[in-house]
């Protein structure tokens, strides 16, 4: 059997670049497929065409990939040219100028990128594998997913996901999911504003035991798209009508208001042909008590911040976006806020300034604001001033990794109200000792998503936004993104890097008879101490402080010739040199037994930046972070050695630069000789 028939559709991944296919391997093997030749499509179709008229949602048909999630997200899309246009830019096709490429735009995190693929498309036995047009020459589908396929690393990552997913990687909107209940008022009116304004639109029928077909033609475990709504009126009765459309583009809903229901011929003739089209084509119309029996979440992507609700007499909405990551044993503290590591998460202060408009009453669902109609001036009647925000979290590149067997970790975010006493406090890491004390005001959903949003109502004021993953330790790259109607600000808590004068300054210790004595012995004639000899005299000498250590270690000689490297010649130490290491080194070891609470010769890496705020080193995220990443062990622990070694680097380096500040601006200009010779501390 050849190799190439053996390759698995789990790790097949782009290769080369334009294609993601190679055009010299057949397509892998996986449940429900058979190996397929990537081929162009002018050598299994006559005439084939970029786009045929134009697109539409039928031009969307599910194949054997489980990815319904982006096909039904796709069809929404094409109900707005304009903006199926960004993705799918115009232009395109296999006539003139043709080179064997098509480029397609789509949103990652904060920047659009173009991604070029080639023409090579998994077909078997003359079609297309994977997703279709109803027009059999067609191919801008499919070829868009292809470049969804290359930007995430392979077609088998795209099985299985969330509308909204694609929803934002097609706009660069911001989502928002709805999780159904019966009679759920304002859920009609949100609807019928989100498609109004633009905004994409799905609904999802959950299903513990994968896809199947109920009795009444829908599938559960199915993603659909929401295309449109209408109020229907029977006599006296009002009915609220949806329009679904599932991405197969087939097998449909068969109970009231569908293609064969006789309701119909209630209605006039002219709304019955505007409205109803028998055929099976995958769309269709349902009730809205239907739907709420049937479904469970509805999910809409806004199209821009404005959509979001009622637009601020200020213009558009103001936006804040934080690229971020939480990292184990430093800013991974889990999602409960009473666990001792809670307060090392990324933290972002906000400030609500100014009150949203009053919404139209009437018009208010459990989404607060959600299909208002309008707006009427400040607050009246004693009703307490709400500001309106939109918290949007991602998970950054990690549909990437479901190839390594790993999926989307649980994440969500709290939000909390600062009160006014303790804002001035609220600047710096070394403030969080204070979160255990601040009230909630608010917090999302913790789920397995790319994107989890929340749209909050709060008061104007202070506020601090703490997003995390569920469990400690877990790592990940992650996009914050506020959205508010009226003007805000917002900062991610950091510190300025600087140092104590006292940190730089270390004690001269006179050194008692016996340690003075040991000194001269083991420097001899040379009366200076290379780096074995430093080692042997701090065995010693540390002894009685690490006697209370339950797992004492000794100082290494690695560290021992970075300590020469900072206090001493280079390559070795005098008395006096040693005399100033001393008090440095009896200083950090009561700094480090004050975060050795457990008397192990450890302390949580978590604690590092406490740890070195005490010996008065302050310092920002990105750089505690590196130092916690290089100085902590496997189990998350940093021993003595490590954080003297840590401590020692950042005292000579902030020693040494200090003698080239000018002005007192914080900014040095170097040499390169200059900054080779702090690089040696490093």
């Amino acid at each position: 059997m050849r190799l190439e028939a053996l390759v698995t559709l789990e790790r097949w991944r782009t290769r080369r670049d334009p294609g993601i296919c190679p055009p010299s391997r057949s397509f892998p093997p996986s449940p429900g497929l058979r190996p397929g030749l990537p081929i162009p499509p002018q050598e299994f179709c006559a005439e084939p065409q970029f786009i045929c008229e134009d697109m539409s949602r039928t031009d969307v048909c599910q194949g054997k990939l489980g990815n319904c999630w982006f096909l039904a997200a796709a069809a929404s899309l094409t109900l707005y040219p304009r903006l199926l246009c960004r993705v799918v830019p115009p232009g395109q096709g296999f006539r003139d100028g043709y080179a064997g490429v098509f480029h397609f735009q789509l949103w990652q995190f904060g920047c659009w990128v173009d991604v070029v693929v080639d023409d090579r498309l998994p077909v078997r036995e003359g079609k297309l594998m994977f997703v279709r047009s109803d027009q059999r020459n067609e191919f801008w589908a499919p070829l868009l997913e292809k470049a969804y396929a290359k930007l995430h690393g392979s077609y088998e990552v795209m099985r299985g996901g969330h509308m909204n997913e694609a929803f934002v990687d097609f706009t660069g909107g911001v989502g928002e999911v709805l999780y159904l209940r019966q009679n759920t008022l304002g859920l009609f009116s949100a609807l019928r504003h989100a498609l109004a304004k633009e905004s994409l639109v799905g609904a999802t029928a959950l299903s513990d035991r994968g896809e199947y077909r109920t009795e009444d033609g829908l599938v559960k475990g199915h993603a659909y798209s929401v295309t449109g709504t209408h109020k229907v009126s029977l006599g006296f009765a009002k009915l609220r009508l949806l329009r679904l459309r599932n991405p197969w583009g087939r097998v449909e809903w068969t109970g009231a208001w569908s293609d064969s229901c006789p309701r119909w011929d209630a209605l006039p003739p002219d709304r019955r042909e505007a409205l109803l089209v028998k055929k099976e084509d995958g769309e269709f119309w349902m009730e809205l008590q239907d739907f709420l029996h049937h479904f469970d979440t509805v999910q809409i992507c806004s199209l821009s911040p404005e959509v979001l609700g009622p637009s601020p007499a200020g213009g558009g909405w103001h936006i804040h976006t934080f690229q971020g990551r939480w990292v184990r044993g430093f800013n991974s503290g889990g999602s409960q806020p009473s666990a001792d590591t809670f307060w090392t998460n990324p933290q972002f202060r906000l400030t609500l300034l100014e009150p949203d408009e009053e919404e139209d009453e009437d018009e208010e669902g459990p989404w607060g604001g959600w299909g208002a109609a309008g707006a009427r001036g400040p607050a009246q009647g004693g009703r307490t001033p709400k500001c309106t925000v939109l918290l949007s979290l991602i998970q950054r590149n990690r549909r990437h990794l479901r190839a390594k067997g790993l999926t989307y970790l649980t994440v969500g975010f709290h939000v909390f109200r600062i009160p006014e006493e303790l804002l001035g406090l609220w600047d710096s890491p070394r403030s969080r000792a204070l979160l255990p004390g601040l009230l909630r005001a608010d917090r999302s959903p913790f789920c397995a998503r790319r994107d989890v949003s929340r749209r909050c109502r709060l008061r104007p004021g202070h506020y601090l936004v703490v997003p995390s993953a569920a469990r400690a330790s877990d790592e990940a790259d992650f996009t914050l993104r506020i959205f508010s109607e009226r003007r805000h600000t917002a900062v991610e808590i950091d510190d300025v890097i600087s140092a104590d004068l006292q940190a730089l300054t270390g004690p001269y210790m006179p050194l008692e008879l016996g340690l003075q004595q040991l000194f001269q012995e083991l420097a001899g004639e040379e009366e200076e101490l290379n780096a074995p000899q430093l080692q042997t005299l701090l065995s010693v000498a540390l002894e009685p402080a690490r006697a209370h250590a339950r797992t004492p270690g000794e100082i290494g000689l690695r560290t021992c010739e970075q300590l020469l490297q900072c206090f001493g010649h280079g390559q070795s130490l005098a008395l006096h040199h040693f005399q100033q290491l001393w008090g440095y080194l009896l200083k950090w070891q009561a700094t480090f037994d004050k975060f050795d609470e457990d008397a192990s010769g450890t302390m949580n890496s978590y604690e590092l930046r406490l740890a070195l705020n005490a010996a008065g080193f302050h310092l920002n995220n990105q750089l505690t972070q590196a130092l916690t990443s290089r100085y902590r062990d496997s189990r998350l622990r940093v021993d003595f050695e490590r954080f003297v070694s840590c401590v020692a680097q950042l005292t000579c380096i902030f020693r040494h630069c200090s003698q080239h500040l000018d002005g007192g601006e914080g900014v040095i200009c170097l040499t390169h000789r200059q900054w080779m010779e702090v690089a040696t501390f490093s």
